[in-house]
């Protein structure tokens, strides 16, 4: 999608080395969209430009760059690789006051969050309004709680900030606590269906009801 939609944070995939046949841009290619109509009728024209793509691998690297004082500096710089800053600047910025100021409060944060805690911080960060995210995952390194929470502050989001998201997840506690419209995509149809008739709740819902004795 994030591909498809030429928003940041896409990825490129590479070529089978054993042959030349492009088949994601083919992928691609085939693929199609509609960006539907505003709240007046008129039909959206393009994509909020602050509509990002955020990866669980994203959130694990920004968890990585505040518990390891070594790699805060490329990760720091690593932000700007991102956004095109020539080698030149890189190099400047490593020594620079600014780079020093971000690093300090980066080993601030490492003492004062957790895991969860810096998730969500993250996500506050990156999200404004009226932009649409497609997020990958976001559950990851978080506890059930902070699940919820997450849940509960994209609720609160889309509401209030009209922002859109579009999630991938296998959480049984944002799945329940979203008020979203949700896709089995383990179905031939892609069809939309109760959190409570996935496969992988079910899993959970078997679990704890088999093992029910043991919680009185």
């Amino acid at each position: 999608m994030a591909n498809k939609l030429q928003i940041e944070g896409q990825e490129y995939a590479t070529s089978n080395k054993y042959g030349i046949t492009p088949y994601f841009k083919r992928f691609i290619a085939e693929c199609s969209y509609m960006l539907g109509e505003e709240e007046s009728g008129m039909p959206i024209g393009r994509l909020p430009e602050r509509s990002r793509y955020i990866k669980s691998e994203d959130i694990l690297y920004e968890i990585k760059k505040i518990q390891q004082e070594q790699i805060l500096g490329d990760g720091y710089v690593y932000e700007h690789i991102k956004r095109g800053m020539p080698k030149e600047q890189r190099e400047q910025l490593r020594n620079s006051v600014k780079m020093n100021e971000q690093m300090e409060y980066m080993k601030f944060a490492q003492e004062k969050y957790s895991n969860g805690e810096t998730t969500l911080q993250m996500l506050d960060d990156y999200i404004e309004p009226d932009a649409l995210y497609l997020l990958d995952e976001p559950e990851v390194s978080l506890s059930p709680a902070n699940q919820i929470l997450l849940a509960e502050k994209i609720n609160k989001m889309s509401r209030f900030l009209g922002c859109q998201f579009i999630i991938s997840t296998h959480s049984p506690f944002m799945l329940g606590t979203l008020n979203a419209k949700i896709y089995n995509l383990d179905s031939r149809e892609l069809q939309e269906t109760k959190w409570t008739e996935l496969e992988n709740v079910r899993y959970f819902y078997d679990f704890f009801e088999k093992h029910r004795n043991e919680f009185k």
